[in-house]
């Protein structure tokens, strides 16, 4: 498994930076997540070696959190929030709207690779309700209307 320059620079900052291997464990699988686009088992391997881990230990670890994935996703991840303080403002509405006008469901992905599309339950956004993230950009205080708009913004 190769990965960039970027991706290595990071990883040694890292081992540098936390007092046990172990402890990089999910920045690592985040930043590998973003090289790669999804944590195939190849990138499992390799990550379970460089931190002297099994491929148990990193696959449970995946399996916690839900912003890690082993399967491809889009380009861009849009994230609705469907929690209570974004269900009460209008998210809900929000990811109806998503999934009719991206023609996917929850975990789905666009044909065109462009778009995955999943309802999340807290994004951290609750005083600027409803939010989505793409990736890792939030939009707040969104409606129907304004969320088109920040969907085009990324098809374009």
């Amino acid at each position: 498994m190769q990965f960039s320059a970027e991706f290595e620079q990071r990883f040694s900052e890292m081992l540098a930076h936390y007092p046990t291997k172990r402890s990089v464990l999910v920045p690592t699988l985040l930043y590998a997540q973003d090289e790669v686009g999804h944590l195939s088992d190849e990138v499992i391997q390799e990550i379970a070696s460089r931190l002297g881990l099994t491929e148990l230990d990193v696959r449970n670890v995946i399996s916690y959190y839900s912003m890690l994935t082993t399967k491809p996703r889009g380009k861009y991840n849009v994230q609705v929030c469907t929690n209570i303080a974004c269900m009460l403002r209008g998210g809900e509405e929000l990811f109806r709207h998503c999934r009719k006008r991206l023609g996917i469901d929850h975990k789905g992905t666009t044909a065109d690779g462009t778009f995955t599309l999943e309802e999340v339950e807290c994004i951290g956004a609750c005083s600027w309700a409803p939010a989505v993230q793409v990736n890792y950009d939030f939009h707040e205080n969104l409606t129907v209307e304004k969320l088109d708009k920040v969907l085009d913004g990324y098809k374009k």
